[in-house]
């Protein structure tokens, strides 16, 4: 006699198994892009002891590699959240292809534009002589790069988009003082540095507002919006080749092209001119498949705002890079001064050009891209949702007007945070749609419910101001917090070497 065969407990039993693989899952992802990037750092070292052969310093550089790693990691995963958060947030790009598009723009405009750093903020916040032994110099840039690291770690699991600019200035101010009192730092010059802060998301909101005025001013309010997209989309990407045409050609290495701006503002003419007439017949084209779909003139925006995005975290890699290296690069230009026999009294810890090689540059490039790729979602959420709503238009206004800002500060040698010019560039968006929204109801246009109770008017503002405040809170102590951890940090790095 054959007994039927139980499915009921067959079915339990895979419900069963079916749950311990989600919780396996749950446990071991976080574990895995720990692994990848424990393992990044190890290859990081390697590298350094690879390039500097059986030299007595090889274990010093490659320790100061291995936390230079971890440092690019860190600014990869925190900032790309600048860059992609507002394409993420307007639904232009699925979250892969963002992480993807930002980890090779990043790892490209690190190589082509960023393999010759100037220490600029060293020279000028720290007093050359103040440091004179090769030992503190190394003590102070390994506690800094540490410190920095640690911070923007601790930001990015906690969800608040920090700068890595003010994470590095500060770490440096630390370990400074520390190493040499606070005579060392010029206040003076951090004043100016820190003004810049102040004014670089506020510059990046007025921007960006104006950006958003201007496109509803041209498009939006316009009878015939899909005619109007026509004839200015191909303007607007125009002015963008102009702009980032020059900016790269500007950002390249002596070693391969040194432009000057008087050549490099024609040539970006001819990129804009270029850019204007590859654009001009596909957003034509474009616009006629979209014809009598709704939203039509908000697809339009998702290749702008695309293009604007990738070129952003470009301009980012070449930039920022400096914020990984400069650190990394400084250890490695004395470890190798002293292998040559070098007199440490002769060192210059400061020079005008840190002598970069390009396994340093790697390191930092492909740190960024691998720290966008593993931790980089969660901040991008946060500047792409959850401080306000992005459509495409709204996204393509804090994009544009974010990449403008730092490529003017570029020009101009000032030494601004990509994160405050973006979250900035957000912010303003959000409270521009604020204003208009309450000038139509003042108007009769759009009137919230009578009775409306209190809580759910104050619902009704498109800004969160939690998290506006969480981020503005972060800015406030990255600089102090990173200083301090610094300090510390070097006081434990120099008792253990005495």
């Amino acid at each position: 006699m054959s007994t039927r065969p139980d499915w009921r407990a067959l079915d339990k039993d895979l419900a069963r198994l079916t749950q311990m693989e989600r919780v396996a899952g749950y446990v071991v992802r976080p574990l895995f892009g720990l692994g990848i990037a424990l393992a990044f750092m190890t290859l990081a070292g390697l590298a350094a002891a690879l390039a500097l052969g059986t030299s007595p310093t090889t274990v010093m550089a490659a320790t100061a590699a291995v936390f230079g790693a971890y440092l690019a990691l860190n600014i990869g995963a925190n900032d790309v959240a600048n860059n992609m958060g507002p394409a993420v947030g307007a639904r232009a790009l699925p979250m892969a292809a963002a992480l993807i598009a930002a980890a090779l723009a990043e790892a490209a405009g690190a190589m082509l534009g960023g393999s010759e750093v100037v220490a600029t903020v060293s020279r000028r916040l720290i007093d050359p002589t103040s440091i004179s032994s090769p030992d503190l110099l190394i003590r102070a840039m390994m506690a800094a790069m540490i410190a920095s690291a640690l911070w923007v770690n601790l930001a990015t699991w906690m969800g608040a988009p920090v700068s890595t600019t003010q994470s590095i200035i500060g770490a440096m101010i630390g370990a400074t003082t520390a190493a040499a009192g606070f005579a060392a730092v010029d206040w003076l010059t951090f004043g100016g540095i820190a003004a810049s802060w102040v004014l670089s998301p506020l510059f990046g909101a007025a921007l960006a507002m104006g950006l958003l005025a201007l496109i509803q001013r041209l498009i939006s309010r316009k009878p015939d919006k899909l005619a109007a997209a026509r004839q200015w989309l191909p303007l607007f990407l125009a002015g963008m080749g102009l702009t980032f045409g020059t900016f790269f050609l500007l950002k390249l290495p002596d070693t391969v092209a040194s432009v000057p701006l008087q050549q490099a503002l024609p040539i970006g003419l001819a990129c804009g001119l270029l850019c204007f007439l590859i654009a001009r017949p596909v957003i034509r084209r474009r616009a006629a498949q979209l014809q009598d779909q709704k939203g039509a003139i908000k697809a339009l925006f998702r290749l702008p705002l695309v293009i604007a995005a990738v070129l952003m975290s470009f301009a980012h890699g070449a930039n920022d890079v400096a914020n990984a290296v400069a650190p990394l690069a400084a250890i490695v230009q004395v470890l190798d001064r002293l292998s040559t026999g070098t007199h440490p009294a002769e060192i210059n810890p400061f020079p005008a050009i840190l002598d970069v090689p390009f396994w340093v540059v790697l390191v930092g490039a492909f740190g960024m891209a691998v720290g966008v790729l593993l931790f980089g979602p969660r901040l991008i959420n946060m500047v792409g949702n959850q401080i306000t709503k992005l459509n495409p238009i709204r996204a393509y206004c804090v994009s544009t007007s974010a990449a403008l800002t730092v490529i003017i500060a570029s020009w101009l040698g000032l030494p601004v945070s990509s994160t405050h010019v973006a979250v900035g560039a957000v912010m303003g968006v959000g409270f521009y749609r604020e204003h208009m929204a309450a000038k139509a109801r003042q108007a009769g246009i759009k009137p919230l419910r009578p009775g409306l109770p209190h809580e759910d008017r104050r619902r009704r503002r498109l800004v969160r101001r939690s998290h506006v405040l969480t981020i503005l809170a972060a800015w406030i102590i990255t600089v102090p917090l990173s200083a301090l951890l610094s300090a510390l940090l070097f006081m434990l790095l120099h008792a253990l070497a005495a």
